[in-house]
């Protein structure tokens, strides 16, 4: 079968969202597949869920969990798990953290590697929904739960996107998580691990407001994958054709594209 355009164009094409309008962004996410995937599945959920809908009180409290459970599960894995050291010593588990965030960290405005893999992310957040709405609200519940569950995940993915684009957002909320979130991208990434929503880092005791509360990390683009541990562990290299363990990763970008300016990283570190 034939790729349509809009799904060969994300595929071959490398996106700079700091070269992108709002109005590519819109397109583009609307047009990946895992957004429409998401939407799918969601919608499909939400039609279970009217068509067994049970307990008005108990399917709101389905909601309320799910909105509790995705930013919390979400912290725990970016924290212990994309930033934790383990999965790139390992030639098995090595290509998988590359994909899923090795890449992003390298390279934050690649649009390719910003997308959660669809293959890890609707297992993961179905097998979290599920059997908490089931434990609500039986299957009613679980519908509920999973269709939420994918609402909250288009969401999350958007304004990740918004985050990385070259765009000022006049909404006062996305304004506010896109500077927490380049601070961890541009000057420290053991911290702000949301990305919609800071509550659990505040929790835990991740949050920093400003650049200024936290030293700058040698490791903010490399998440720890130096020329050492390259070394040791080199699979992750080699797939990436070679790494510069500490530099920026406008290293990517080749000719012309490497003249483009970071704004946004400029004001992610003001003090």
């Amino acid at each position: 079968m034939a790729v349509s355009a809009p799904f060969s164009f994300l595929k071959n094409r490398k996106h700079n969202l700091d070269r992108m309008t709002l109005g590519d962004l819109v397109y583009s996410f609307f047009t990946y597949y895992a957004v429409l995937a998401y939407i799918t599945v969601g919608i499909v959920a939400f039609v279970y869920a009217v068509k067994w809908f049970e307990n008005p009180l108990r399917m709101l409290l389905c909601v309320v969990a799910a909105s509790v459970a995705f930013p919390l599960g979400w912290y725990l894995v970016h924290k212990h798990i994309l930033h934790s050291r383990f999965l790139y010593k390992s030639p098995l588990t090595a290509a998988t953290w590359k994909r899923i965030h090795f890449d992003h960290h390298q390279d934050p405005n690649d649009l390719r590697v910003l997308f959660g893999a669809l293959v890890n992310v609707l297992p993961t957040v179905g097998g979290v929904m599920v059997p908490v709405g089931y434990l609500i609200n039986g299957k009613a519940g679980a519908a509920m739960a999973l269709g939420w569950g994918m609402a909250i995940t288009c969401f999350y993915e958007f304004c990740h996107c918004i985050q990385h684009l070259n765009y000022t957002p006049k909404l006062g909320f996305l304004k506010e998580i896109k500077r927490l979130h380049l601070s961890h991208h541009y000057h420290n990434e053991q911290g702000n691990y949301g990305i919609t929503n800071y509550l659990w880092d505040r929790l835990f005791g991740t949050y920093y407001s400003k650049a200024g509360d936290l030293p700058k990390s040698p490791t903010v683009f490399n998440l720890g994958y130096t020329a050492e541990e390259a070394q040791r562990y080199p699979w992750v290299d080699k797939l990436s054709g070679g790494t510069r363990g500490d530099d920026h990763p406008r290293r990517f970008w080749q000719g012309k594209e490497g003249q483009g300016t970071q704004p946004d990283a400029a004001n992610a570190n003001e003090s």
